[in-house]
């Protein structure tokens, strides 16, 4: 094909954008449709609090937080990976620094300037975009009638190739609806069912004082233990955050696949909260048998351990009176609260998701072999990771994979 070929890139967050990137740099004519008024809609909103972009662990670390898919991202982020992503956006002018935890943000901690001076580049050379464009993909597939669905009615689009970066299931408000699922499947495209990922969960049930008392408070300070019937185990320190029906936050949704899959086999997940991670069981029972002469329990405990509030709470939520009163069994409920999980949140609640686009179902290049001359990228293929920049970079990596695969088979 001459330097003239079309691509189409369906789905305007940063998959779709890196993807745009890479391929108006070798010559093809762009054009990025998206269903929203404006792209990078979720983008925005998860650097709302600071853009976490990228880790700044050794590659060799980073690699394994994608779990099962290490193998297939790998390649990816070999070629673009946590380094090339802070020499991107110093490309764009956004100096980054990496915070205490290790993730790395934009010295300003904000989206909107990144987001507005990448869309100033791709503009700038000769990207095309087409807004409140929802792609329709019912019906047989033909990359010479792509439909969109617009404000003024439907109209249909021509590429020489397809670039398909439309997102999991999560924060539909934002563009991101799974409704592709079906409509790849339908063309034989194999699709893993979209599952929340980073998400929250519902437990079996706080006491109504609990609930009303604790609800949207944080757990500080402590860790979590979980091994499934796999044999699979997870161990971490950090902070979470009750809810009204179970919890939510960092530490949780770093162990959410293996409590969303525990439940999916076994109906419940129960994981184990340590409130003093920092002492010994030892040194924890010492401190609760202490002489605690006229002093209440809680101030005992508040004294000799610092444990008040919602730590406190959940401790009753745990045991009975009587068990508060046994020393030995206070200890170690401190050292190993059993939190029982039913559920995970509804989808759209969950920060990303598993499942999509099946790997297999890909050739090396992210082409649908279904369907050649079609690419898929970013949060729609199959793979999940943990926050902590570890998705925004995978999904900018996949985004360059698909693009150069289109290039290839474009002949750019």
């Amino acid at each position: 094909m001459t330097v003239s070929s079309t691509v189409a890139v369906i789905g305007g967050g940063p998959a779709g954008l890196m993807a745009a990137e890479v391929l108006s740099a070798s010559g093809a004519q762009v054009h990025v449709y998206d269903a929203m008024p404006s792209v990078g809609r979720k983008f925005l909103l998860a650097g709302r609090g600071g853009l976490n972009l990228t880790h700044s662990e050794p590659f060799d670390v980073f690699v394994t937080r994608f779990g099962e898919r290490r193998a297939q991202l790998e390649p990816l982020l070999t070629a673009f990976g946590p380094q090339q992503a802070r020499e991107w956006a110093a490309g764009l002018g956004i100096e980054t620094f990496v915070g205490t935890s290790g993730r790395v943000f934009p010295t300003d901690m904000k989206a909107a300037p990144l987001l507005r001076a990448w869309l100033h580049r791709l503009r700038a050379a000769g990207v095309q975009f087409h807004m409140r464009h929802r792609w329709v993909g019912d019906g047989a597939f033909d990359a010479n009638a792509l439909r969109f669905v617009t404000p003024a009615g439907e109209v249909t689009a021509k590429a020489d190739a397809v670039v398909l970066a439309l997102g999991g299931a999560s924060w539909a408000r934002l563009g991101s609806d799974g409704a592709w699922a079906p409509w790849l499947q339908a063309q034989g495209v194999a699709v893993a069912p979209l599952l929340p990922a980073n998400c929250g969960f519902d437990g079996a049930g706080w006491s109504e004082h609990f609930s009303s008392r604790f609800a949207g408070q944080p757990f500080k300070s402590v860790a979590i233990a979980f091994t499934d019937s796999q044999g699979r185990h997870f161990a971490r320190k950090g902070e979470f955050v009750a809810t009204a029906t179970g919890i939510e936050g960092s530490l949780v949704y770093a162990a959410s696949a293996l409590l969303r899959d525990e439940i999916a086999v076994n109906g419940s997940a129960t994981l184990l909260l340590d409130l003093l991670p920092d002492r010994s069981a030892e040194q924890v029972l010492a401190a609760v048998k202490h002489p605690r002469g006229a002093r209440s329990l809680s101030s005992h405990l508040k004294s000799r351990l610092g444990i008040e509030g919602i730590k406190a709470g959940v401790l009753h939520e745990a045991l009975s009176k009587e068990a508060m009163q046994d020393p030995a069994q206070l200890a170690a409920t401190i050292k190993a609260v059993p939190l029982k999980l039913v559920a995970t949140r509804p989808v759209d609640e969950a920060i990303s998701t598993a499942g999509g686009v099946r790997f297999d179902a890909l050739d090396p290049a992210l082409m649908a072999t279904a369907l050649p001359g079609v690419f898929a990228a970013g949060e729609m293929l199959d793979w999940e990771a943990p926050t902590g920049g570890y998705l925004l970079t995978a999904a900018m990596a996949s985004g360059a994979a698909a693009a150069r695969g289109a290039i290839q088979r474009l002949g750019l």
